[in-house]
């Protein structure tokens, strides 16, 4: 049994008078413990309104969500759900509550009831594991905007869920602490096996998942491998989003006649790729030089 699965979900929010508009038409699809997965798609496209159903923050108006097994139109099942799945939001002002640092991540386990030295090693173990166990002692308005993202983090990590959903987190940070968070949810991944909801609307942050999916006016339209997905980079552009600049330096170079492959997606991958022509070329010179005027072997003088 995956840990999400969502079969047949639709979302209508009520606009007056009877109007509705529907954020989530008639999505399937199941997310297995342990994955990274991004998810995409351009403004009204439905993904916020994705994220707050794995947490109960919304219900489903047709069809269902289950959180390992629990359908979170439940309510006697709510609770339990939310210790499963954390969530961090695009401003961490609105999450945290307390006038030190070390207060808010002890507030949830607080709330679950636990007993004081194992609230004591939770926020320790939560701190050490976003960077911020000097920062304990800080009240949470002195720190950047990238730290209190860490310890919103924290907070999520404390209740020990097992699966963080992040809905456009690093959308308020400069790119430095976008790739401090970015880095930290990869570790989180890696070394405890967290499954990872990640929403973004940054492309190079999507790269770095195990899968993609994007969303397009509540539908699903697209669910593969980062390399899978960035390889339509022509359909994507028309459903409003860009690409890595990778992608499109290679599409470009494919395009000016260069052999580059189709499914780079990192830097890296370009990298190698250019580095691999690059060596070809030298093979092919080198093969020249060592020829006589007819093609066959020199011959030493």
């Amino acid at each position: 049994m995956a840990l999400i699965e969502i079969e047949h979900l639709s979302h209508a929010y009520a606009m007056g008078e009877g109007a509705q508009h529907v954020a989530l038409d008639d999505v399937s699809l199941s997310i297995e413990a342990g994955e990274f997965v991004a998810v995409l798609g351009s403004n009204g496209s439905g993904k916020s309104t994705f994220a707050k159903h794995l947490d109960a923050l919304l219900l489903p108006t047709n069809g269902t969500c289950r959180i390992d097994g629990m359908d979170t139109k439940n309510a006697d099942q709510v609770w339990r759900i939310r210790q499963k799945v954390g969530m961090v939001f695009q401003n961490p002002d609105n999450q945290l509550i307390a006038a030190v640092v070390e207060d808010d991540v002890a507030f949830g386990p607080e709330n679950l009831g636990a007993p004081p030295r194992e609230i004591r090693q939770r926020v320790d173990d939560a701190l050490a594991a976003v960077g911020m166990t000097k920062f304990r002692s800080f009240a949470p308005h002195l720190l950047s905007g990238g730290q209190k993202q860490r310890i919103a983090i924290a907070g999520a990590l404390a209740m020990r869920t097992e699966c963080l959903v992040f809905d456009e987190a690093t959308a308020m940070l400069d790119p430095e602490g976008r790739t401090e968070i970015l880095s930290i949810v990869k570790r989180l991944h890696d070394d405890q096996h967290i499954t990872i909801v990640y929403i973004t609307h940054f492309m190079e942050e999507a790269a770095a998942a195990d899968r993609v999916i994007v969303l397009d006016q509540g539908k699903l339209a697209m669910d593969g491998t980062p390399r899978e997905v960035f390889a339509r980079a022509d359909e994507l552009q028309k459903l409003g989003l860009d690409v890595p600049l990778s992608v499109e330096v290679g599409a470009k170079l494919r395009n000016g006649g260069l052999a580059i492959p189709q499914d780079i997606v990192t830097e890296d991958d370009l990298v190698q790729a250019l580095a691999g022509l690059a060596g070809l070329a030298g093979v092919h010179e080198h093969a020249g030089r060592d020829s006589g005027p007819e093609g066959g072997a020199a011959v030493a003088d």
